[in-house]
């Protein structure tokens, strides 16, 4: 038996994101309506939100399924919209840092609403495809032309195909990271807050922010590093500088707030009242 045998086995994670305004800081919907002039994109999301129509987070596949205008999109435009997004920097650093973590294996998969095509174009050369689950369509052989959506990975969705990863790894329940940003990630995030996974927001929004265990504001993706090195991991904050230090990277700026959300009403007016002033 050789030395290698006798080491313990690393334990598995599975650490699992968001795309849209997680990894990147565009919505794919808006960049491809930059891209293909059309107008009023945030209307018609809020048209259908506003009527429950379809998930949070699916109006997009809606919208090429059923809309007029978006009816000329192909899969050449979703791979072009991946290229136009802005990614976060250093993802692919991240991956590289979890996988320096001492006794810890990380799984990372991409899970979002938007289209499929557009998360590979857009994570291409960084996270290998088989990890990107995203909307996917049927199209037409002859002209190219969107006919029925196969899965969408929006709201109970993203709680399904998560689900489906950690039975395929073999993992508790209490071994999932789950990181997102917006309403659409509330089901899955209550889900894995239910068995005892972390949830990471890396948003303020005020509909997840309070469901999260971790909120993380920062424009790169090495942030949601700290609290999984922290309540997976179980370092303290000296041991995590120093482990960024080690990589080249100084940790310069990390203040920790907790955020209250208040509205008064006065209960003579029914009218809202500021939360504090004279």
């Amino acid at each position: 038996m050789t030395k290698e045998d006798d080491r313990p086995a690393k334990r598995e994670i599975l650490l699992v994101s968001d795309f849209d305004q997680t990894l990147s800081f565009n919505d794919s919907g808006i960049v491809l309506c930059e891209m293909l002039g059309i107008s009023g994109f945030q209307q018609r999301v809020h048209g259908l939100a506003n009527i429950h129509m379809v998930q949070q987070g699916g109006e997009l596949d809606y919208l090429l399924l059923h809309d007029p205008e978006f009816r000329r999109v192909r899969k050449e435009h979703l791979i072009e919209v991946g290229k136009r997004i802005r990614l976060k920097a250093n993802i692919a650093l991240l991956l590289k840092l979890l996988g320096q973590v001492a006794d810890y294996h990380f799984s990372f998969h991409v899970v979002s609403a938007a289209p499929e095509e557009v998360i590979q174009s857009a994570l291409e050369g960084i996270i290998p495809t088989e990890n990107i689950h995203g909307t996917q369509f049927n199209y037409d052989a002859h002209t190219g032309e969107i006919q029925s959506l196969i899965r969408v990975p929006a709201g109970y969705g993203k709680v399904a195909v998560v689900e489906q990863l950690r039975a395929q790894l073999g993992l508790g329940h209490e071994c999932i990271v789950y990181v997102g940003d917006g309403s659409s990630d509330v089901h899955v995030m209550l889900h894995v807050n239910r068995l005892d996974g972390l949830t990471i927001s890396v948003s303020d929004n005020s509909s997840i922010a309070p469901i999260a265990k971790r909120t993380i504001l920062s424009e790169d993706a090495l942030g949601v590093l700290v609290p999984i090195l922290q309540e997976i991991v179980g370092w303290n904050s000296l041991q995590i500088r120093s482990f960024f230090s080690s990589s080249g990277l100084l940790l310069q700026d990390w203040d920790r707030v907790r955020t209250d959300w208040l509205t008064f009403r006065s209960s003579a007016s029914n009218a809202p009242m500021p939360a504090g002033g004279s």
